[in-house]
């Protein structure tokens, strides 16, 4: 699996390590990942994603998945998270059209 949170996109950063003479050696900046499930309440259904803390935050923040994909914009999105926005407006349109009917 590589280290690439599936909401926010945010993956590993690569720099330095300096020593007090300034030697500088390669290293690896690793975002914080955890699994998480999240629930859709539109989907009704779990969710299994790999996460950073930061973009957890944000979704309980804004009240839940559902509500933080519909907020938030593509182009700061992921392409996980954005094929979940496609299927929770495609199941939101779903259920408003047989409601209508």
């Amino acid at each position: 699996m590589s280290r690439v949170c599936e909401i926010s996109g945010k993956s590993v950063m690569s720099g330095n390590n300096v020593s007090h003479a300034k030697n500088k050696t390669k290293r690896k900046f690793l975002p914080n990942l955890q699994n998480v499930k999240f629930f859709s309440k539109s989907l009704d259904k779990f969710i299994s994603m790999k996460v950073s803390v930061r973009a957890l935050k944000s979704v309980e923040k804004n009240g839940g998945l559902d509500d933080y994909l519909s907020k938030t914009s593509n182009r700061v999105l992921a392409p996980q998270a954005i094929a979940i926005k496609k299927n929770i407006y495609l199941n939101f349109i779903l259920n408003l059209l047989s409601f209508v009917c």
